[in-house]
């Protein structure tokens, strides 16, 4: 009876019974031979009835019908039409039916079974009833009760009436467990043998149909919830009708396990539904990441559709009955798209592909609102990892590999567009008051945008992908610079948009992840450096040639300061546009350059003052000195301690007492330690003083620099490095002078 069941329902499982396991008798020892309804009845001895069970035309094993049926059936399996289903239907009904019932025509039939099976056909082949419909002893033929309406236990399970079909099968179970109780088979173990058959049999269809039914529970049409109900009343009478396995090994009464059968059938459909998501075709590389999330999309859109309508229609079917469909249905389907997933990820490739389906399972799936309700959720209970932990780590490690290719790509196309915004001479844009250029925004966008897309998937994920960026920024950064200086623009507003885009990225991304990109400061700095010291070499090549006409007689005559200074306003102007720490101290840069030159050009004259010359050379420089300081001032420079070198080496050139010269010295080499002997002794060349007030103040210098150096003062005082940079020339009068 299986193989009626299994060609109606090609998905339901091999039958489990114990009975269809057991070998059916190949010969008949008792009882007359029955023969098709034309055929004449001879009576049988044993002898003819031994020779025709030796040459192959006793009663069939059942299992060698059922063997013969699967594989017809399988064979059509899977794309059975309506019209072809109900074929199989009647057919399997006639099959079951003609398994079941005494022949009409059998000499010793029971009096109640004369009357042939409703169901029958006589254009059926002999060969078949002959096979199929042997003799049972007299009184010992499968009796099979009807309702009051008369249907078999078959009709009723075609109608899915279960629940009766079910307690007529147990009122046979009964009848046939009380008979052979009272030894009523002790003579025809065969007759027996073929009832518990028949009965189980008739069982398998009824675990056949539950398969059927949950089948077609989840498909378009879906189940009224009434057979639902009556499913899970059936598989719980069974339970109890069958609690335990009998001590005496009466397969009749083991227990069906329809509650297994049950959770397989959930668990096929499942696998099933899954698999014909997407046409069950993996997306090509050449698709990208779009095939792949609409599929994940269908997918994920037929998961969230039949765990809603499990939740809201068929749990509540089967709660009555007590069985846990949701948790049942939950584990089934999270099953599924794990071993679809693992299908996915074999064929998965590409950074796009790799990580479309790293985040479907982390942030979609394993979303709380992934079914789309509040009251709906996945986890009821824990599940297994959607992806094996070998897996998962598989596809970060490749997804982390064509992520460091992709962001190195990214940085080129980064560097493409500035060289293309070089390239169209365009000046940067004043955003808030600074210069500006998108090159900071680009790659925080860059940064922030993977580094966020791994953090959503794991944390380990998130680490490694900042570590590639942090890495892929620290060559871009070297790589950016050398094709900036390299370019044709090179000026004032680019260079400072390119300083404020390297502060910016060195103060925002420490500050936004700490420890990661430490090893970036010092590339950033290094390059921001340049960038000041480019701004600052062109203004000292327009500037530098002002300087020459300082200390000259025509400049005791003339304002040859004023033009200069105007320069340097002019250049700090665009200072204003630079962040303030390094606006701030690329000007005080600009403060030191311009005192240092000044100095420079005092301590080598190109032409030596005496008398009232020099006097007013020394007024002459009190005043620049004083107007460079005023011009500073009010531009904001905060190097405050400059303003003191030059009017100091005035106050020395112009000192009327001699003897205060000394102090004036002890000052200057108190504000500036790196001052050095020559410089010292290029201030008195210029004073003119006598040989010996020259050894002596020389002397006293001298000692005053040996002690700053005991005192660990010889070189620079931070930052404060003027003296250091000015180189002094030694002169037939600083010769003169030191002998």
């Amino acid at each position: 009876m299986a193989w009626t069941w299994k060609n109606r329902h090609p998905w339901a499982p091999k039958s489990s019974s114990p009975a269809a396991k057991m070998p059916s008798p190949q010969a008949v020892t008792s009882g007359p031979e029955l023969h098709s309804p034309k055929e004449s009845v001879e009576p049988q001895t044993p002898e003819r009835g031994a020779r025709r069970a030796s040459s192959g035309d006793a009663w069939p094993g059942l299992g060698t019908f059922r063997r013969a049926f699967s594989r017809t059936s399988q064979r059509a399996s899977g794309r059975t039409s309506e019209e072809e289903l109900g074929l199989l239907r009647r057919s399997s009904r006639f099959l079951l039916r003609s398994l079941r019932r005494a022949p009409d025509d059998s000499p010793a039939a029971d009096p109640c079974q004369d009357t042939a099976a409703p169901g029958h056909s006589p254009e059926v082949p002999s060969s078949v009833m002959d096979g199929v419909s042997q003799q049972w002893p007299t009184g010992t033929g499968p009796e099979e009760p009807e309702t009051e309406a008369g249907k078999s236990v078959a009709d009723l399970i075609t109608e899915r009436q279960l629940l009766e079909a079910f307690k007529q099968l147990q009122r046979l179970e009964a009848r046939l467990v009380a008979e052979k109780a009272s030894h009523t088979f002790e003579q025809n173990p065969t007759g027996f043998a073929r009832r518990a058959m028949d009965v189980c049999l008739h069982y398998d269809g009824l675990a056949a149909e539950i398969a059927a039914i949950v089948h077609e529970t989840l498909g378009p049409d879906g189940v009224d919830a009434a057979t639902l109900a009556e499913l899970a009343q059936v598989v719980r009478a069974e339970e109890q009708a069958h609690p335990v396995s009998p001590a005496d090994g009466d397969f009749l009464c083991t227990p069906r396990r329809w509650r297994q059968h049950w959770e397989d059938a959930v668990r096929r459909s499942a696998q099933r539904r899954v698999q014909q998501a997407g046409a069950g075709e993996a997306p090509r590389a050449a698709e990208g990441a779009s095939g792949l999330a609409q599929l994940l999309a269908g997918l994920g859109g037929l998961i969230r559709g039949d765990l809603r309508k499990v939740q809201l229609e068929v749990q509540p079917a089967y709660a009555a009955a007590g069985f846990p469909a949701w948790e049942a249905y939950l584990r089934a389907y999270h099953s599924a798209v794990a071993q679809r997933l693992q299908e996915l990820a074999r064929d998965a490739r590409g950074c796009e592909q790799l990580y479309t389906l790293l985040d479907w399972a982390a942030n979609v799936y394993g979303s709380p609102n992934f079914l789309g309700a509040p009251d709906l959720t996945l986890s009821t209970e824990p599940l297994p990892a959607l992806l094996a932990p070998e897996v998962w780590a598989r596809l970060e490690s490749d997804y982390t590999s064509f992520l460091e290719t992709k962001i190195v790509s990214c940085f080129d196309s980064i560097l493409q567009i500035e060289q293309s915004r070089w390239a169209a001479a365009k000046a940067p844009d004043v955003l808030q008051g600074r210069y500006h250029t998108p090159l900071s925004i680009d790659v925080h966008m860059l940064v922030a945008e993977h580094v966020k897309a791994a953090g959503a998937i794991s944390a380990e994920l998130e680490a490694t992908t900042l570590r590639i960026c942090a890495r892929a920024l620290g060559l871009f950064v070297p790589r950016f610079e050398k094709a900036f200086l390299e370019s044709e623009a090179v000026n004032e507003p680019h260079l400072g948009a390119n300083i404020n885009a390297c502060e910016e990225l060195r103060t925002c991304l420490l500050a936004r992840f700490p420890g990661t990109f430490m090893e970036l400061e010092k590339p950033l700095v290094a390059a921001t450096c340049i960038f000041q010291k480019r701004l600052l070499q062109g203004l000292q090549c327009d500037v530098q040639p002002l300087f020459r006409t300082l200390c000259t007689k025509v400049w005791l005559t003339q304002d040859t300061l004023q033009p200069l200074m105007d320069k340097v306003v002019a250049f700090t102007r665009h200072l204003e546009h630079v962040a303030p720490p390094l606006g701030q101290e690329t000007l005080q840069e600009v403060h030191r350059y311009v005192v240092r030159e000044y100095l420079a050009q005092a301590l080598r004259p190109c032409e030596r003052f005496q008398g009232d010359e020099r006097m007013a050379g020394s007024q002459k420089m009190s005043l620049d000195a004083q107007a460079i300081s005023n011009t500073f001032q009010g531009l904001g420079s905060e190097a405050t301690w400059l303003g003191q070198a030059i009017p100091c080496v005035a106050t020395i050139l112009g000192e009327t007492d001699k003897d205060n010269i000394q102090l004036h010295l002890e000052s200057l080499i108190r504000s500036y330690p790196d001052i050095r002997r020559d410089h010292v002794l290029a201030i008195l060349t210029l004073r003119r003083l006598g040989r010996r007030r020259n050894r002596r103040l020389l002397q006293h210098a001298q000692d005053l620099l040996k002690a700053a150096a005991k005192a660990g003062g010889s070189g620079t005082s931070g930052r404060r490095v003027l003296f250091e940079e000015i180189e002094v020339s030694t002169s037939v009068d600083m010769l003169i002078t030191c002998i």
